[in-house]
């Protein structure tokens, strides 16, 4: 039989010990399903890095609109199953931020524009979809 790296090994623990931690914190709070302009808001903020020519990294890695889109979906689909996302503002800042198990943030880079955390891009995208509607 096969032994695991260490390395291997110590990274399986460590997701297991972040999602441990996340499952015990989520019975103590309670947070609202997210309303229908929240909703409308954060499909919104995918489709718009979808429908861009923009690339999207996480963990180190370069994915295209498409890969982005599945990951921020399943991301989302998480989060409101735990009654975590019930605001654009906090899927920004809880799912479509940072890797929930490397810790790093993600990073978004557009065709002639220095990349940026995508924290910062997702909030301005989303006062741009505000204007918009208002």
């Amino acid at each position: 039989m096969r032994r695991m790296p260490a390395r291997r090994v110590l990274a399986v623990v460590l997701r297991l010990a972040i999602v441990l931690a996340m499952a015990s914190t989520v019975p103590m709070v309670a947070w609202a399903a997210p309303t229908k302009q929240a909703e409308a808001e954060i499909q919104a903020l995918i489709g718009a890095l979808e429908g861009s020519p923009c690339r999207f990294q996480r963990n180190g890695s370069w994915h295209d609109a498409a890969a982005a889109r599945e990951h921020l979906l399943r991301k989302y689909d998480y989060l409101r199953r735990r009654d975590m996302a019930d605001t654009a503002e906090l899927f920004i800042a809880r799912g479509a931020s940072r890797s929930s198990m490397s810790g790093k943030p993600y990073r978004i880079q557009c065709p002639g524009a220095a990349d940026v955390d995508a924290a910062v891009w997702f909030n301005r995208e989303l006062q741009r979809i505000r204007q918009r509607d208002a």
